[in-house]
């Protein structure tokens, strides 16, 4: 690809993605919408804590250096408010776009954990959809968008990668079941985290109905 985004200008457009779909009544997002949602604690990592300065100029640089991005306004309302403009440069589905904006909000993921945190934005049927998606991506003429990272030790599947930001660096790692012959078992990281997925997907229900309800309160101030 001809374009290599920073983590915050990933994150910032991850926003954009995400609530187009999520809350679609809000969209497009005022700037102090945009900045609550990449701030948001859930289905976020890492959490970060940007300030309007920075959401700016990130905006900027989508909008007028990666063409990723615009500014619209309305006879309705003064106040500015931005969108992504994804479909502008790839004709990506809507799983795909789904799997991607995941991928910019939370990192490297494998199939399961896509299609537990992919699935609010699209359906998915299984996880084999999720890993046919993939391949998609990575095998795209214009592409690849995605990228296979190496198993981590003690893990049972492998993660995939976003590569709007350049390709990952990746540590050297052992895959120590393979070289022993023995096969594991989740492990209790692996537990945890299916269950703070599960949770993430109950939380983001009430956090878009606080970031919606923020934006009405700000429309009043």
């Amino acid at each position: 690809m001809d374009i290599e985004l920073n983590p915050i200008e990933v994150r910032v457009l991850g926003c954009l993605i995400e609530k187009e779909v999520a809350t679609p009544d809000n969209y497009p997002l005022t700037l102090n919408a945009l900045i609550n949602a990449c701030n948001q604690k859930s289905n976020r990592s890492p959490v970060m804590t940007l300030d309007e300065e920075t959401v700016m100029r990130m905006l900027g640089e989508l909008r007028m250096t990666h063409q990723l991005a615009i500014e619209v306004t309305s006879n309705e309302s003064r106040v500015a408010k931005y969108k992504h403009c994804l479909p502008n440069r790839w004709a990506f589905s809507p799983a795909q776009t789904a799997i991607l904006c995941e991928l910019f909000l939370r990192g490297p993921q494998t199939p399961g954990d896509l299609r537990a945190h992919a699935s609010r934005l699209h359906p998915l049927a299984d996880r084999n959809e999720v890993e046919e998606i993939l391949q998609e991506l990575n095998e795209c003429e214009d592409g690849p968008f995605v990228v296979h990272l190496p198993r981590e030790p003690g893990k049972r599947e492998q993660r995939w990668a976003h590569l709007f930001s350049g390709t990952p660096e990746i540590e050297a790692q052992t895959e120590r079941s393979e070289d022993t012959g023995f096969s594991t078992g989740p492990t209790t990281g692996e537990r945890l985290q299916t269950l703070e997925s599960e949770v993430a997907a109950l939380r983001e229900e009430l956090d878009e109905l606080k970031a919606t309800f923020t934006e009405f309160k700000t429309a009043f101030e």
